[in-house]
């Protein structure tokens, strides 16, 4: 299945090469698999994945390992942000 990955900010860097001026990736994964799964996958430091999204959809800490994605979502992940 296919799902679009979107990185933000400081989180760009761990998108390929080609992926890093738009921060969008489509990822062809297995049907089943977890927003915890991509995130290991892509080896996102734990304490920067803050804010993610799917579909327009916030998805609390403790059911990010459980939540299973499905053809076409939109997973979008922030770090921390912080400003004056």
């Amino acid at each position: 299945m296919q799902v679009t990955l979107k990185l933000f900010a400081s989180l760009t860097e761990y998108l390929p090469p080609e992926s890093k001026y738009t921060n969008i990736t489509t990822l062809d994964l297995a049907a089943g698999t977890t927003i915890a799964q991509v995130v290991d996958a892509h080896q996102l430091p734990p304490k920067w994945v803050h804010l993610v999204l799917v579909n327009g959809v916030y998805i609390a800490p403790e059911k990010r390992a459980t939540h299973a994605l499905v053809e076409g979502d939109v997973l979008a992940i922030w770090p921390p942000i912080a400003g004056g």
